[in-house]
């Protein structure tokens, strides 16, 4: 008697939790951004009124334009101090682990708790870094870089990008040990220098990791939140709020509706970049 082949239901689990938790939400959240709902009477449909705000508000079209600058500046500088770090780490010295370890420890600290504590170290003329200057008698570098636009959101993507590049550099570092030492030792006998391996060896089959910290960079850099918070609370004024926490403020300002409307948005903002990335890295494969 022939035994059934079950293994196509295995996928059912997956499935149903991924319908649950992302497809209802998402369908259910594309109805709502069609309504002005204040989260607790009878919602009404309005149409696209909700977009139509949006795209007139000011307020809204900086947030996009923060957002946009903090994730560009802190997904490039991102790869490129994750793949310094992996490129580094990779080198047989005394001490590697630990310094492994250093650089990865603080993208298991909560961001907000990072946002403060980097908050106390440059707390302008009260914060630790500003005092250890006056007693070198070195100028603050920074001076009251929470009233200035360009110098918060400098500071923002700082603060990111040193909490989250060794999370990058692990990725990158365990493409970088997957690639066969063989290909390495026949490009030095071809003649190829240590540039030429780099670029032409490691850079291609590192193309996976790449694409992997590009994706989650870009992902966690566009639904920013907790540092922002924590750092400057969206000021001077709105200019470094990003959409994350103008969803937020808008949901608990009794416009459900219209936060929806806005995440849905923001969704969007995020699904085109990533799949413009994977489909660049895809080619390049």
């Amino acid at each position: 008697m022939k035994q059934k082949d079950y293994t196509q239901y295995l996928s059912l689990p997956a499935l149903c939790l991924y319908t649950v938790f992302f497809v209802y939400p998402l369908i259910k959240g594309i109805g709502m951004s069609f309504t002005n709902w204040n989260g607790m009477g009878q919602a009404s449909f309005v149409g696209m009124e909700n977009y139509i705000d949006f795209f007139s508000d000011m307020r809204a079209m900086n947030d996009i334009r923060t957002t946009l600058i903090f994730a560009i500046g802190s997904a490039v500088l991102l790869n490129l101090t994750g793949l310094v770090y992996a490129l580094l780490m990779d080198r047989q010295f005394h001490g590697r682990s630990l310094v492994r370890v250093i650089i990865y420890l603080p993208a298991i600290i909560s961001p907000l708790i990072m946002g403060y504590i980097w908050y106390f170290l440059l707390q302008p003329e009260r914060g630790f870094l500003y005092h250890a200057l006056m007693q070198l008698a070195l100028p603050d570098i920074l001076g009251n870089w929470v009233l200035s636009y360009p110098k918060s959101l400098a500071v923002l993507i700082f603060v990111n990008v040193w909490q989250f590049a060794g999370m990058t550099m692990i990725i990158y570092l365990a493409g970088l040990q997957s690639i066969p030492s063989d290909l390495i030792e026949a490009a030095r006998i071809d003649g190829a220098d240590r540039i030429q391996i780099f670029f032409r060896v490691k850079i291609p089959l590192l193309i996976p990791a790449i694409r992997i910290n590009v994706v989650t960079n870009i992902i966690g850099s566009l639904s920013v939140f907790d540092i922002i918070m924590s750092l400057t609370q969206g000021g001077p004024g709105y200019s470094t709020e990003s959409l994350s926490i103008y969803i937020m403020r808008m949901c608990y300002g009794n416009r459900t509706g219209y936060s929806t409307a806005v995440a849905m948005i923001l969704f969007v903002i995020i699904l085109i970049p990533v799949l413009i990335s994977l489909r660049i890295t895809r080619s390049r494969d």
